[in-house]
């Protein structure tokens, strides 16, 4: 009898495992941007769906009665389904043109996705995606919401819904591969250790060298957010229009232009013509004199964008040789656009600061570091600048 009463609390024990394992895995999987819970609801059942040419699946959650998200008949669930599955074939069929999506899929950063009959975070603010950290460092899963697909008419439309589903991509790779770092503007910069170069070793370089010695320096000094944290809580510009995204976290204006920035400089540092037509900006970033370059928002002021040197009585010692650098900053001006004025007012085409194209963003950055970068210098604009600082 004792053995038999052993089986049957061993084969409970297993069960309770079991439904444990299960509960976990859904619960991980809808952790929130900041690795917070989110609302519970019933996860996804199945194996979920192919997409050919990809290694991840789709699955639905229809959700429950009486839920948050409320739920997706079964018509409304394939009709998203199939647009989610033929979205992302057309990415894939596409994917020179979606570099994000792309590098996503080539490192195997995606999880799943799973479609929802609506999308919320922890605080029960909805969205029309969520990327979230799954227990598998590295790794995330998309949730899309079917409400929003209908609402932005995209239900049978995959050619129009995948420029939309492509810009979740940039958080797809932020959230696999920077975890819970701090932000960047935080860190303390190593500037003993700042592998910085002369302006001849720099023009001797390859593209791709002086982009792997700009990777260095991010490491060690160069920042590309904003200090004063600006972009808190604020929206973002599609790019090539006037029509702003709503920040899904407090910090995703600051994290959106951080990629930005990023991808500019890079830019910047690998085309010969940059070298060629502004050799000043790429010198400038890699030799120790441009310490941050960021977008901001300044509402009190309506220039696009700024650059302040610090006076030469307080200029710092950087690098291993000890280089004597007045630290500047390149600021942008979130919502303002350029004027006839402007060295880089034909290449904007009347866009907002925030709403440039990566090839525009690299010429803004390049013309206002050449055009201004020794003039401020030898003047010190610093005591004028602390007036337009961002409040």
């Amino acid at each position: 009898m004792s053995r038999w009463m052993s089986l049957g609390l061993w084969a409970v024990f297993l069960m309770h495992v079991v439904v444990v394992c299960v509960a976990a895995d859904s619960y991980v999987a809808h952790a929130s941007y900041d690795g917070q819970p989110a609302a519970k609801f019933q996860g996804p059942s199945g194996s979920g769906d192919e997409i050919p040419g990809l290694s991840f699946r789709v699955f639905v959650d229809r959700g429950m009665e009486g839920a948050v998200g409320g739920l997706l008949d079964q018509a409304q669930a394939d009709a998203a389904l199939r647009t989610v599955i033929e979205t992302f074939s057309y990415l894939n069929q596409h994917r020179h043109t979606y570099p994000r999506f792309d590098e996503a899929v080539s490192k195997g950063l995606l999880d799943r996705v799973i479609i929802q009959p609506s999308v919320h975070n922890h605080e029960g603010k909805a969205f029309p995606f969520l990327v979230v950290r799954t227990v598998d460092p590295g790794r995330v899963r998309v949730l899309i919401s079917a409400l929003s697909m209908r609402e932005g008419r995209y239900l049978g439309e995959p050619e129009q819904f995948a420029p939309v589903l492509a810009r979740e991509f940039q958080w797809v790779v932020s959230k696999a591969e920077t975890g819970r770092k701090p932000k960047t503007g935080s860190l303390e910069r190593d500037l003993r250790h700042a592998p910085i170069r002369t302006d001849k070793e720099i023009r001797a370089l390859s593209g791709e060298e002086r982009v792997r010695l700009l990777q260095q320096l991010f490491e060690t000094y160069l920042r590309t957010v904003d200090d004063q944290q600006s972009l808190d809580g604020q929206s973002y510009y599609e790019i090539g229009s006037t029509i702003l995204v709503p920040p899904s976290q407090p910090d995703s204006a600051t994290k959106f232009y951080d990629i930005r920035v990023r991808e500019a400089l890079q830019k910047i540092v690998r085309e010969p013509v940059f070298l060629e037509r502004t050799p000043l900006a790429v010198t400038s970033l890699l030799n120790g004199n441009i310490w941050n370059v960021a977008f901001v928002r300044v509402d009190q002021r309506d220039w696009a964008t700024r650059t302040r040197v610090q006076p030469a009585d307080k200029a710092v010692m950087v690098g291993v040789a000890g280089r004597s650098v007045q630290p500047a900053v390149i600021l942008i001006n979130l919502h303002r656009t350029a004027v006839p004025d402007d060295p880089f007012y034909t290449d904007t085409k009347d866009l907002l600061m925030g709403a440039l194209s990566t090839d525009q963003l690299a010429a803004v950055i390049t013309k206002e570091i050449q055009q201004n970068i020794v003039e401020k210098s030898q003047t010190g604009h610093v005591a004028q600048d602390a007036l337009t600082a961002p409040k």
